[in-house]
């Protein structure tokens, strides 16, 4: 069985930190090690963190030291993990087996380096965002798999490097351009919706934050020499609307 690392990324999130770990703990797979990287809380998030770790059914490493942001605290939590598979995640797994589904499609598709699936963006308990990107496509499409959902071979981040820690938004787009430019690394793909994402993140807090990310996911594309930078700039926005058109819809639908 692949061992799996769940890092995550905290600096005073006590709010959503127990439900985070809660969707952790009930997972079905047993081969989990729980790396967690705090930047230096002080509201509290560290007791939750040594609660956690004195209960926890699975191997947990923390610390709890600065860090230059979210990118440079995602590095260093890699660096802390021994996992076969590397999976980034600050949210909520939708259910129990979320873990195992993901591990069984890579093993199904082992010419794969990893997979890929749907999730949605929450706040209050309302969905706002549905990300379902399919199947992979060319990057040339505004095509880009959701970086929450992906559980990843540790050989592409030997490979490819780390996350860009001069980028404060798009870091994750950056690393995601790095390595899947190379037509060589194909992701499987999951057609099911496995992450509940809190609203309200890095890149999405306001309108301002999206056009960073905008910015920043521009610059990503020429610093890795992709042509087309602006009609892919252009694909990426108009596949974002069309989450939320998806999500208005699906309430729609759930109303009649």
């Amino acid at each position: 069985m692949k061992l799996v690392s769940v890092i995550l990324t905290t600096y005073n999130c006590k709010s959503n930190l127990t439900q985070t770990l809660e969707s952790i703990e009930m997972q079905d797979y047993a081969y989990l090690e729980i790396v967690i990287k705090d930047g230096g809380s002080t509201d509290g998030t560290l007791d939750i963190i040594r609660d956690y770790e004195k209960n926890s059914r699975f191997t947990v490493k923390w610390v709890s030291v600065s860090d230059k942001g979210i990118f440079d605290a995602m590095n260093q939590g890699y660096q802390m993990a021994v996992g076969d598979v590397i999976v980034f995640f600050n949210d909520e797994f939708m259910n129990t087996r979320v873990v195992s589904r993901m591990i069984q499609v890579m093993e199904k598709n082992p010419e794969c380096v990893g997979v890929h699936a749907d999730l949605i963006y929450a706040s209050d308990g309302k969905v706002i965002r549905y990300w379902k990107m399919g199947p992979q496509k060319s990057l040339h499409l505004g095509w880009m798999p959701g970086h929450p959902t992906l559980f990843l071979k540790r050989e592409i981040y030997e490979k490819y490097g780390l996350y860009d820690p001069d980028y404060t938004i798009a870091a994750d787009y950056e690393f995601m351009i790095r390595f899947l430019k190379d037509k060589c690394n194909q992701l499987a793909y999951l057609p099911e919706v496995i992450i509940r994402m809190y609203y309200g993140g890095t890149s999405t807090s306001n309108s301002s934050s999206y056009l960073l990310s905008l910015k920043e996911g521009h610059r990503a594309l020429k610093d890795n020499g992709i042509k087309g930078a602006l009609w892919i700039d252009l694909l990426r926005t108009g596949r974002v609307v069309m989450q939320f058109i998806k999500r208005i819809r699906m309430q729609k639908r759930s109303w009649v």
